[in-house]
């Protein structure tokens, strides 16, 4: 098991936009920081009131969008036109070839987002787009959000990965996350405190767990994570 500390991450700070890398992206680059198995990229961004990124383009790539504080404006030219809100998961598959822009709905409040791309099983499929929301329960901490099959209500992926969202609404919650064999995983707090394998993480923080098992959380009120079942990552 490893700990990645917040402070560790990549920095990119553009002035209406402040983000921090998990993995190499843009002007950061780390050898050793290539991605997770297929999960390539996850970018916490913050975006100022009002601004964003304009009109780019992606191809061959699942991309998801986990609303943190705030609401999400996106456009693609498949004509989808939408508001991501707290709660709320979007997939884009970018397959042959899709360009959308991204902003911040608000003019007086910040935008917290989680930007995750995952590589996908299979190249040069049609794009497509997703958005579901997912209410919290109290009795249930791990909601299942993003899947390959789409079960469980979940929003469907190109390849063989789930994203667990894990919401603790009482101090020491927990929950537990058995891994199949042959399975790895990588969870990434975004915001709150908790124990992971009885491990302290906080906000911004992320463990890999490349040899899976179970995964065991305990949270503090208010805390939650992005767990990321994902096939086996080699590591030495």
């Amino acid at each position: 098991m490893e700990i990645r500390l917040a402070h560790d991450r990549g920095r990119a700070e553009h002035g209406w936009l402040k983000s921090r890398h998990s993995f190499s992206f843009g002007d950061y680059y780390d050898a050793e920081r290539m991605g997770f198995g297929v999960l390539r990229v996850i970018n916490d961004d913050r975006v100022s009131p009002g601004a964003g990124f304009p009109t780019h383009p992606h191809r061959n790539m699942e991309i998801i969008s986990y609303v943190v504080e705030g609401e999400l404006e996106h456009r693609d030219t498949l004509g989808n036109g939408s508001v991501i809100r707290p709660g709320e998961v979007q997939r884009m598959s970018a397959g042959t070839g899709i360009a959308h822009s991204e902003r911040n709905a608000s003019n007086t409040d910040g935008l917290r987002f989680l930007q995750i791309w995952i590589e996908p099983a299979e190249r040069g499929t049609a794009p497509g787009y997703e958005q579901r929301a997912f209410a919290v329960d109290p009795e249930r901490p791990l909601r299942l959000v993003v899947s390959p099959s789409g079960s469980d209500g979940s929003v469907r992926v190109g390849q063989d990965a789930r994203i667990y969202r894990g919401s603790f609404v009482r101090d020491g919650q927990d929950a537990s996350h058995t891994l199949p064999e042959g399975r790895s995983a990588f969870v990434q707090v975004v915001r709150g405190a908790l124990r992971v394998r009885a491990q302290e993480v906080s906000e911004g923080d992320a463990v890999l767990l490349p040899e899976g098992g179970e995964v065991r959380m305990e949270g503090a009120a208010g805390s939650e994570v992005l767990l990321f079942d994902l096939p086996e990552v080699e590591h030495g």
